[in-house]
């Protein structure tokens, strides 16, 4: 490695040289191929080696983001400028040096539908210039493309299902041959994302596939049962052929991807109508192959990743980005028999008598799809004697109907209250920097091997960090949510 200039660093790597840029104090590089592009007769197969290339290739500007019809969410508002060559990654560190640095590889969130590494969001600058850390976000194929199972259709698709992992896993086999250009050190890697990104770092960590690629995890609104069943995952790619009208697998190769993504929104509708599992969407990844063999809890209970220490929890409300708007008397009993129960919404309702029907649907909605998962991942990796370390993220934003929502987390996590679109996600006033400063540093500190300042989860107090102006320990008061869901899903 070696310094072109200062404002245009190069790094050699065993694939071509780099040049790369100074942005916030920190080296980045921008775009990085660390798969062949999934084009052609490659769409729903694995990702390949990436080919090889001669000078030094400009890594000053973010690749496109896979595609994809944005959500609409907090963090993908604007245009998203997006192609099916899009397997690239981008690096952020506070130098090229060879001193071995700890490093964060960030896996966004959005449903497995949108979002992209390059949302300024997870600018990581400040985890590298405060915590001396290599920050890696990664682009990965979404959707129909990165999640129809097409192994019913044809010989050769037996990953289609997982395809979107797959993508993470060769991005973090890239890290590890590839990290060390950069200052890092391939053997302190952290995962850690949110939502979907969560739900991804939860599934890999029961993968065998992605054993030894990294060291330690924070999955952040998101835990277990976040995977489709086989018989599922079929129905979803019978409704995607149903949609484009395919015969066979090559008519859904040969499909223009404007198609592939309105027929991705129609066949998610219908499979919504269906009545399938509530909690778990069309085009999630597909358990019961050689990269999810069983089911993250299943996988657990064996003692799988159990050296892995994991850094986990939820926000407070969750689920009211998702009932924005939603009628004040919301879907409370229609929830409650949707997740298995005639009157859990009654007993929620004396767990929590000062709140509207519409807080009560929200609540129900919060835990049963981000923090019961997360509590029972906890609970079953207590019995391992695996480092577990939970908190709840309490700060309620300033806008109406919010509270502690979904993603509301992420620009404290990365101390980044200035981002474009956060000021109007937490509302007027003055940014709540002390609460940034704190979630950070204990973030960075976990990043580079330390513990955080609570103790790791055990069944005998459950011990739960909950962040707000003023952050305290409880104990024990995830134990009402856990009787509650007793032999539910």
């Amino acid at each position: 490695m070696h310094g072109k200039r200062e404002t245009q660093p190069v790094v050699e790597l065993k694939d071509g040289a780099l040049m790369g840029r100074i942005k916030d104090a920190v080296y980045l590089f921008c775009g990085i191929p660390y798969a062949a592009p999934p084009i052609g007769p490659a769409r729903f197969k694995a990702a390949q080696p990436v080919q090889p290339w001669e000078g030094i290739r400009d890594a000053t500007k973010f690749g496109p983001a896979a595609p994809q019809i944005p959500s609409g969410g907090m963090t993908d508002r604007v245009p998203v400028r997006w192609d099916e060559d899009c397997l690239t990654l981008n690096v952020a560190t506070p130098s090229i040096t060879a001193d071995k640095k700890a490093v964060l590889v960030w896996i966004h969130g959005g449903a497995y539908r949108s979002g992209q590494g390059a949302i300024p969001w997870y600018n990581g600058a400040s985890f590298a210039t405060l915590g001396n850390i290599v920050v890696v976000t990664i682009n990965y194929r979404l959707g129909a493309l990165g999640f129809t199972d097409l192994s019913s259709f044809a010989e050769g698709y037996e990953t289609s299902g997982v395809n979107g992992l797959l993508d993470q896993i060769k991005a973090l086999e890239w890290v590890q041959h590839n990290i060390s250009a950069f200052g890092g050190d391939p053997e302190r890697v952290t995962i850690a994302g949110e939502s979907a990104g969560a739900f991804s770092v939860t599934t890999l960590l029961g993968a065998p596939r992605a054993k030894g690629l990294f060291h330690r995890a924070i999955p952040q609104s998101g835990a277990a049962h976040h995977t489709l069943t086989q018989t599922q995952g079929l129905r979803v790619a019978e409704l995607l052929m149903q949609e484009t009208q395919s015969a066979d697998v090559q008519a859904l190769i040969d499909c223009p991807v404007e198609t592939l993504l309105n027929a991705q929104n129609t066949a998610s509708a219908r499979y919504h109508t269906e009545g399938h599992s509530p909690g778990v969407q069309a085009f999630y990844p597909v358990c019961g192959n050689e990269i999810i063999p069983t089911t993250l809890l299943e996988a657990i209970e064996t003692g799988v990743g159990r050296d892995i220490p994991v850094l986990i929890g939820t926000n407070q409300d969750e689920s009211s980005l998702f009932m924005l708007g939603s009628p004040e008397d919301s879907t409370a009993e229609t929830q409650s028999k949707a997740y298995g129960s005639s009157d859990l919404h009654k007993h929620y309702a004396r767990l929590f008598p000062s709140f509207s029907p519409r807080d009560l649907a929200v609540r129900m909605a919060t835990d049963f799809s981000f923090k019961l998962p997360a509590v029972r991942l906890a609970e079953l990796r207590a019995e391992t004697g695996s480092e577990t370390y939970v908190y709840q993220f309490n700060w309620r934003s300033r806008i109406p109907g919010l509270g502690a929502t979904h993603a509301l987390e992420i620009p404290f996590v990365f101390n980044m209250l200035q981002a474009p679109g956060v000021t109007a996600f937490i509302g007027p006033g003055a940014l709540p920097q002390p609460l940034a400063s704190h979630m950070h540093d204990i973030w960075i500190r976990f990043i580079n091997g330390q513990a955080p300042e609570w103790p790791s989860y055990q069944r005998a107090d459950r011990a739960v960090m909950h962040f707000d102006e003023t952050s305290h320990l409880k104990h024990n008061d995830y134990e009402a949510v856990i009787d509650l869901w007793a032999g539910l899903r």
